[in-house]
């Protein structure tokens, strides 16, 4: 396989011998109008400058201060037509032949790419000259994120059938699809097997331990108090335990009957990871139900079960100072004053819950009450400062209703473990946790960026008349 690999390759190298020495014309002319001032020149011209392209070609480049709601194509040709009417054709309806146009609204955020009739590429080529320069400009690298819209635009003007993206794929894809499949299902085999594996040791160490512990899970279950208030929504819970251990154990007799060479199949990986959330599940019970005996007894070792019972909102709090100092996470609002204002004030609520349950003047369930409320108000605290967040990184109310999609979609899926009393008993999208805020922010830039990079305008609007050069704008 790799010796018709490499006949292949070679073969394409040869079609490709002719092309080696086609990028060998460097701009007629640069013409930088940076009416924005946030280009570099002393940097940016030599670049532009030596950069070769197809045929000879004029390279402009404009940039101005405009707003999100501006028509970057209608402000490019009302410049031309007033400042640089050279740059279009004699009848006034399209750009003039041999010239780029790289347009920038760094205050709007917006990349426009123009072309004259003889050098004007695809729509799909103009986006992707685009896309070259977002990330870069999304980074407010200004001059960066010009030279590679130049460059990448030299890349595609004119270019040769023999250099374009369908020949190159064709030339090669004859030849290397059957051995590309044959490594993509090779390779799929064996991350099933390993996955499978994993899914099974997985599954088989919470298995074991739900097994150790089975009778004195039972004890404990028998001894939680049913008069109190969390007490019996634990032992809702505990209802059907055992049941639910035999399906487990029926589930374990199945994955350990399969052979490694078994995992190779995806129906097999998935029992796998069946067995293993099962038994995980189980497993975060038990724990849970010793831990409510002991702390709503005030048995032996309370003050450790208490602890995992603050244990989500304290790491919660402590990493607060971290969520905050992140770009775009609003660390100076009022919402994230609030925050911090409660954080510190629920730490002198733990020490004195410890001190009154030591003491005797307070009781587990009034505790775990106190607990549940300071879950809640954090978790309106983490709301609000969401749509603060929102507010400052959306441009309109379609970006925000994005954004807040993704993170109420986060928040209420939860994704906290179910290891502490109130987590197992009330669902998970009651609390809200940093953890789930640092996703959803993430997802919701991701939507945003995403709209802005994947609308495209052609029109020159209402001041632009019967133009119809090529040429086109997204946002970033």
């Amino acid at each position: 396989m790799r010796r018709l690999l490499g006949i292949l390759v070679l073969a394409v190298a040869a079609l490709l011998a002719p092309a080696a020495t086609a990028l060998a014309d460097t701009p007629t002319d640069v013409v930088v109008e940076d009416k924005a001032g946030v280009l570099d020149l002393s940097t940016l011209r030599p670049a532009i400058e030596g950069t070769e392209f197809y045929e000879p070609t004029k390279v402009a480049i404009y940039t101005y201060r405009g707003s999100a709601s501006d028509n970057l194509n209608e402000e490019v040709l009302r410049f031309a037509r007033s400042e640089h009417p050279e740059w279009i054709s004699q009848d006034g309806q399209k750009w003039a032949d041999g010239l780029y146009i790289f347009a920038l609204d760094p205050e709007g955020r917006h990349v426009g790419t123009y072309f004259g009739e003889d050098r004007k590429v695809s729509p799909g080529q103009q986006a992707d000259i685009q896309d070259a320069t977002k990330d870069l400009f999304r980074q407010a690298q200004w001059t960066d994120g010009t030279i590679a819209g130049v460059r990448r635009a030299a890349e595609l003007i004119n270019r040769p059938w023999y250099r374009s993206g369908w020949f190159v794929g064709g030339s090669i894809a004859a030849g290397v699809v059957a051995l590309g499949g044959a490594g993509t299902w090779i390779a799929v085999r064996r991350r099933n097997r390993a996955r499978g594996r994993s899914e099974r040791e997985r599954g088989d160490r919470s298995y074991a331990n739900v097994t150790m512990d089975l009778e004195a899970t039972e004890v404990n279950a028998r001894t939680i108090p049913p008069s109190s208030e969390f007490g019996s929504l634990v032992l809702e819970k505990y209802r059907g335990f055992i049941t639910r251990y035999n399906d487990v154990s029926k589930l374990n007799q199945q994955v350990h009957s399969l052979a490694d060479k078994d995992f190779s199949s995806g129906k097999n990986v998935t029992l796998a990871a069946k067995y293993a959330d099962a038994a995980a599940e189980l497993d975060t019970l038990d724990d849970v139900i010793a831990d409510s005996n002991t702390f709503l007894n005030l048995a032996s070792g309370w003050p450790r079960a208490w602890d995992r019972q603050l244990y989500p909102l304290r790491e919660d709090l402590d990493g607060l100072d971290e969520m905050l100092k992140e770009p775009k996470r609003a660390g100076e609002s009022a919402t994230a004053a609030a925050l911090r204002s409660f954080r510190d004030a629920t730490r002198d609520d733990f020490q004195r819950w410890a001190a009154e349950l030591e003491s005797g003047t307070t009781t587990p369930d009034t505790a775990l009450r106190g607990l549940r409320t300071l879950r809640e108000e954090f978790t309106d605290l983490l709301r609000q400062h969401s749509r603060t967040v929102i507010d400052e990184s959306a441009r309109n109310k379609k970006e925000a209703d994005l954004m807040r999609h993704d993170m109420d979609e986060e928040f209420s899926r939860g994704g906290r473990s179910r290891s502490s009393i109130l987590d197992s008993v009330y669902p998970a999208s009651l609390f809200y946790s940093v953890g789930s805020f640092h996703t959803g922010f993430t997802a919701g830039q991701s939507s945003i960026e995403s709209a802005r990079g994947g609308s495209s305008s052609t029109g020159y609007g209402s001041s632009g008349g019967s133009f119809s050069g090529s040429g086109s704008s997204s946002g970033f």
